[in-house]
Formats: structure tokens, sequence, C-alpha cells
């Protein structure tokens, strides 16, 4: 297990953890969240043995293997393949072992080393490497280039396969899906699922902590505080013992005040200053509890556009891509004020390619593209991260946007994006990828949009800035096209779903569970081997068709009765869920004469939404895998 007792940790001037515990036991997988710079990658740090406690203990079995994804990459020259065989140190070992071997013509360490290449799994590493970079987005051809080929987000891929071919009993990954689309990171959530070791995780992505962690470690306040459940578990439960600490806190305030009016009242008085001078020692003994302050440092919204047009675009038999190649073709599209658009789709089906010519980044190679009168467009992408001039504060950005507007109310608005004081008069060299990524948003924010084309918004931004992002779009009166990897903010601002697949743009019809079965199919089909022309007379061999049909239905029939059974146990607890939300929505329940019926009700909530969302789970399954096996006896029959 790792266990951290009284530890404290400083970097530099800051100490960042101060008398924290944390105990983990073997196969918990857990999230570690915190506001950026409360010291999350540095407690990675000293796990790997890269830091020391300033004092306490940091606890971890000595034999324990431990992989991480690394933020950087040290050479350029490596086949992608061979730089993720990298990742597993004792192959490479023996590997170099049985090479020099080999060459020293030693029998007897040839054979001793091909039984530990056996050990090692060295016959499939090969293929394993391979598998990693497919189900991370990498193609055939891709990887077999050299590392150095490709841009920084794909070599993180390339450092996150290669912790993952790592052998490891503990399995330490910082911001894992950044770089990473929806598809990748769905796969990334199967493999960690079934990771058998114990996993610790840095993330922003509330969704993919919600399908991966079973725990959730929270930095604040120099302290770490541990939580079972999932990031959603996580914020319920919190939010209660905040409720809880507020009630103590307001009840103490409560009691200081009558106190310090006793005092005030009395302490001059003789015959009463014994029992004043009793309640000063008391009021000095009264354990100080802070003020639950939840509030975020972002608070912003979109500032409403001058004008708007009907259509703001309008796109018609548009064929898109780059030169002679095309990328998108027929495509058919028509935004209005308050469209709620999201697209969906593999890597490299032309998303990005739709929004950049949706900007006028890119023009069509054929086709109609208008674009309305009073159209002002806000873009949000990755590269304009890096356009951002290094050497200009946010408040000169914003001032050669608004060079009418006065200093203060500019500084005003940038607050609301949480750059503050000093920080708004500071070179953009110095921030970090979400503070570019949040100036960013803050210039798209001033300049009073209509149409919202937004890339990836939320790479690099922590929770409470996604938060903040979410309830801002909310309030948005344009329209919105987004890209995003992250499914809590496409679920909570998007009206619906076009498909980007096959050089085609269409409407989806369905959720984002029911776009993952679609991947799930497609990649299914993009991998299925070309089939065989059928030998001469197997079309004669109708007995094998039917013994063959008769054991998929074999198979069907209990996939079948269990996914029944699933269901019925989900609509009985999806009937007792309704039941007692009708119940909390009668305002008496909240009086405090039924506080404990209260308390019971919202516990019995909580074990039911858990008990919903394991059914739903399993459910699913059941069904993918009844249709998997339906698709294989339509194939033989």
């Amino acid at each position: 297990m790792i266990r951290l007792q009284n530890l404290t940790l400083q970097r530099g001037p800051q100490r960042l953890l101060e008398n924290a515990e944390l105990t983990l036991h073997a196969g918990h997988k857990a999230g570690l969240i915190g506001a950026n710079g409360a010291g999350k990658s540095s407690l990675f740090a000293l796990l790997r043995g890269e830091l020391t406690p300033d004092s306490g203990d940091c606890l971890l079995p000595g034999d324990w293997r431990i992989a991480h994804m690394r933020q950087e990459v040290d050479t350029l020259d490596r086949l992608a393949v061979d730089y993720v065989l990298d990742g597993d140190h004792n192959l490479r070992r023996v590997q170099r072992e049985l090479a020099a071997a080999e060459q020293g013509h030693d029998g007897a360490v040839i054979a001793r080393l091909h039984s530990e290449l056996d050990s090692a799994d060295g016959y499939t590493a090969d293929a394993r490497a391979r598998k990693l970079l497919a189900g991370l987005g990498f193609d055939n051809a891709q990887m077999d280039r050299r590392v150095g080929d490709f841009s920084g987000g794909w070599r993180m891929r390339l450092n996150l396969a290669q912790a993952l071919m790592c052998p490891s009993d503990l399995l330490l990954l910082d911001e894992p899906t950044n770089h990473l689309d929806l598809d990748a990171i769905l796969w990334l959530e199967g493999w960690l699922q079934s990771y058998p070791g114990t996993l610790l995780l840095i993330s922003h992505d509330r969704d993919f902590l919600d399908a991966v962690v079973d725990h959730v470690a929270h930095v604040e306040q120099r302290k770490l505080t541990l939580y079972r459940g999932g990031y959603s578990a996580f914020e319920r439960t919190r939010a209660e013992r905040l409720a809880q600490q507020q009630q103590a806190y307001e009840k103490q305030q409560a009691q200081r005040a009558h106190m310090e009016k006793y005092i005030a009242r009395f302490k001059a008085q003789a015959t009463k200053a014994r029992q004043a001078q009793s309640r000063i020692k008391a009021l000095e003994r009264m354990e100080e509890l802070s003020a639950a302050h939840v509030d975020s440092p972002f608070d912003f919204v979109f500032r409403e556009a001058d004008k708007i047009s009907t259509p703001l675009l309008s796109l018609s038999e548009g064929r898109l891509g780059y030169g002679d190649k095309t990328i998108l073709q027929q495509v058919k599209l028509s935004l209005v004020p308050g469209a709620r658009i999201g697209l969906l789709g593999p890597n490299g089906a032309g998303k990005s390619t739709l929004i950049k010519n949706l900007s006028a980044e890119l023009q069509p190679l054929s086709g109609s593209l208008t674009r309305g009168e009073n159209l002002v467009i806000g873009y949000f992408a990755q590269h304009q991260l890096d356009a951002l001039d290094d050497k200009a504060s946010p408040l000169l950005h914003l001032q050669r946007i608004a060079p009418t507007e006065r200093e203060q109310t500019l500084r005003d608005f940038l607050g609301g994006f949480d750059f503050r004081g000093p920080r708004c008069d500071e070179p953009v060299v110095n921030f970090s990828g979400g503070e570019k990524a949040r100036l960013a948003l803050a210039l798209i924010a001033w300049g009073k949009p209509n149409l919202l084309l937004l890339d990836e918004p939320t790479n690099h931004l922590d929770l409470e800035m996604r938060l903040a992002l979410t309830m801002a779009l909310q309030e948005f009166a344009g329209a919105v096209v987004v890209v995003s990897h992250d499914r809590h903010l496409l679920k909570s601002t998007t009206d619906e779903f076009l498909l980007v697949a096959d050089g085609r743009v269409a409407p989806f019809d369905g959720d984002l569970e029911d776009y993952a079965r679609w991947l799930v199919d497609y990649r299914q089909r993009q991998a299925a081997p070309v089939a065989a022309a059928p030998a001469a007379g197997a079309g004669n061999d109708k007995r094998g068709q039917r013994q063959a049909a008769a054991a998929l239905r074999q198979q069907l029939a209990p996939h079948k009765k269990a996914a029944d059974k699933l269901e019925a146990e989900l609509g009985q607890v999806q009937t007792k869920l309704a039941a007692l939300e009708e119940r909390l929505g009668d305002s008496g329940i909240y009086e405090a004469a039924r506080k404990d019926e209260l308390r019971q009700a919202l516990a019995e909530q909580a074990q039911l939404k858990t008990r919903e969302a394991e059914l739903e789970e399993g459910w699913l399954e059941a069904l993918e895998t009844l249709e998997a096996l339906q698709r294989e006896l339509e194939a033989v029959v």
C-alpha cells in the first residue's frame, strides 16, 4: 500500500503539504485533484523518489515497479513503436543481453535468456506495443515513423503508450487525456479499468475520473482528504461536508458574538468581572473554524453581440480539404442563433477541417458558403495559444483590441478569468498552458461574438475553469459549434450532435453512450481483414453452417437472460428513485423536525443512484455482447 504519515512537502518558499495523511491500498484506482499549484505533480515526484519529504514519511513497498507518463521526449530518432517498447526496461535489458550472448555464441546463457524473454512476454511485445498505439489513434504507417516527425501532442501520446507498456505495480498518470480525442479517451478508459495494479491519476476530466477511479484524493489547504467513489461522489460528499462546516462556522460565530457582547457589557463591573474573564479565556480556546469558501476564482460571460443575423452562416454542397486532397464532401450546414452543436467523429475524420472552414481559416474547395452580414466569430483552437504575444501581458492583449476602454474596466473583466493584481501585468511567456487558454478565451469573450467555434477548448483547463466555461456557454445567446473530448461539457452545452466520418457530415441520432458503441463498431469495421473468397464447394457445406448457427444461438441464450434480468432490476431501481425524488420534492421534508427523515432519504437516494449507474453499465455491456453475437449469427446464416 501507499502510506503518507504526517507528511510535509515544500518546494522553495512554498509549502505544498503540511502534516498530510493518506493511505491507498494495493489495487485502488485514485484520482488526485486540487487547484493548479497545489502540489499534485510534486506528490508524484515524491512517490517516484525524485523528492524527499521535509518531514514525515512516504512509505510504499520496496519491490513495487513504478511506471509514469513522462512530460518530455528525450529522443527524436527512434521509431514510434521502438520508443513505446523502450517503456519495458526489463524486456530491453533481456534483449541486449541476448544479443551479446548470441554474438559470443554462449549457448547456456542464450537458453536462459530465451526463457526470461518468454517470461517477459517478449515474443508478443511488438504486437502489444502496436495495439497500444492503435488504441491511442496511430495508424500502421505512423507506428514506423520517427518520434521527431510528430507534433507535441502526438509525442505526449507516445509517452502515454510507453507508460502503459511498462509492467508496473503502481501507475502514475499526469493529465493523460490532455492531448487525446474522445475515441482515444474511451479506449484508455477501458484499458485502465482492467489495469490490475494501483493507479494514481491527475485529471481535470470529471467523466474520465468517474469511469476509471474508485477513490478521489483532494489536495486542499495543504492537506489530503480521501473520498470513496468517483468524481461525482466526491462532489456530493464534499458539498455535504462543506454545508456541515458552514453550519458549524455560523453556530460558532453566533457563540462568539454572544460571548463578546457579554464581555463588552460586564467586564467593567466588579461583580461580573470573574465571569467576563472566564468567557475571554473560553473565546481564546475556541477552535477557529474557517468559513466554507467554495467560490470559484472564475466568473465571466461572453459579452452580448450588438447585432445578429439569421442565419449566421450557411454552407451547402461543401467540398472541404487541403489543396487537391478532399476530406469532406457534400457538406450542408445552416447555423442560426441559439444552435448548440457538438461534432463527433474518429480522429482525423475532418472535425477540425470543418471548423477551420467555418472560421474562414480555410476556404471550401467547392460549394457555397454564405456568412451573415452581422456575423462575429469567436474561434478557439490550440494553435492560437502559440499566436499570443509572449512579451505582452493580459492587460496589454486586451488594450490592443479595446484601446478606448478604461483600464479598470479591462482589469475587472480579466479578473473574471482569474488574472488579478500583478498577474494582469505579467508577460505571457511565463504563463502555463492553462493560463494561456484562459487568456485566449477572455479575448474571445470580450469581442462580443454571436458564433463560437471551439476546437478542444478545455485542454489545460482545470475543473473550476471548465465549470465556469460550461456555465458561460449555457448563458450564451449565439450559436455554438464545439469539438471536445470533455463529455461533461458536451452534455451540458449542446443540443444536437453531428457525426463527421467517412467523408461526410450527418446528424447523429443518439447520445454519447450511443456514440461510444458506434466507435466500437467503427473500429471493428476498420480493423476487419478483407474476407477471403469462398473456396470451391464451400457453399455446399450447409451442415457446417447449421452447426455454427446452433452453437451461436446457444451462446446467445444466457446473455439474453442476463440482459433481461439487469433491465428488470434497473426498472425497479428507477421506479424507487422516482418515488424517492417525489418525496424530496415535498418542501415539508426540509423542516427541522424531519431532519432524520431527510438524512435517510438523501442517503437512500445516493445508494439508488450508484446502483442505477452500475446496472446501466452492466446492461449496456450485456447488450453489446448480444449485438456482437447476433451479427456473427447473421453472418453465418
